[in-house]
């Protein structure tokens, strides 16, 4: 009998406790696509990137043209001179191989530098959600640019805007791809409407 007592007593303090619970999303790739020091880390990586990029291109032309050049003088090569010819292309493949690697493999100059350049920002980002969501008493802050489905999001919960204010930037200067895909479907809701008018 107190066990049906306590759950009876429990079942509507946890109801009333879960209704009470505030949520709110942000979007992050809106809030980072609006901060200039986001897309200027963005910019110098992707400069690296392609700098990094030709640079191992430029390796492993050369030993293609190593190997190509060996092929064409092979049948004319002493045995003695094909090996240290072939060690010299086994051993360029590998050090462009291993400078492929050390710029964008696990862990590798890239990832160091993103890491470098886009943490402090997201660490950032993440700090100012934290203070507008115990600010406004919200439980829980999703992320809708993530992998998180979204059915339905109220905009009056987005706070992606308060994010961008706290830290500083002006919010709607750069249309992110969701923007544009909302701007594309008001656009094909206005033509259906014309289309109906008119007939």
């Amino acid at each position: 009998m107190k066990k049906l007592f306590v759950l009876l007593f429990l079942v509507p303090l946890f109801a009333f406790h879960a209704k009470a619970q505030k949520f709110g999303f942000v979007d992050s790739e809106y809030i980072l696509e609006n901060m200039s020091e986001y897309r200027d880390a963005q910019d110098l990586l992707d400069k690296l990137s392609l700098d990094w990029q030709k640079e191992i291109e430029t390796k492993f032309a050369a030993v293609d043209k190593l190997y190509k050049d060996f092929q064409a003088e092979a049948v004319l090569l002493p045995d003695d001179i094909k090996k240290k010819r072939q060690d010299e292309i086994v051993a360029k493949e590998k050090e462009a191989k291993d400078l492929q690697k050390k710029r964008f493999g696990k862990d590798g100059d890239l990832f160091k530098k993103r890491q470098e350049l886009i943490k402090p920002i997201q660490d950032k980002v993440y700090d100012a959600i934290e203070e507008i969501a115990t600010a406004g008493g919200l439980a829980f802050i999703f992320d809708k640019s993530g992998s998180l489905t979204l059915l339905y999001a109220n905009s009056k919960f987005d706070k992606s805007d308060d994010v961008l204010n706290k830290l500083g930037y002006k919010p709607g200067a750069i249309k992110t791809k969701n923007d544009k895909d909302s701007d594309k479907d008001k656009e094909k809701d206005k033509e259906k409407t014309n289309n109906k008018d008119q007939e």
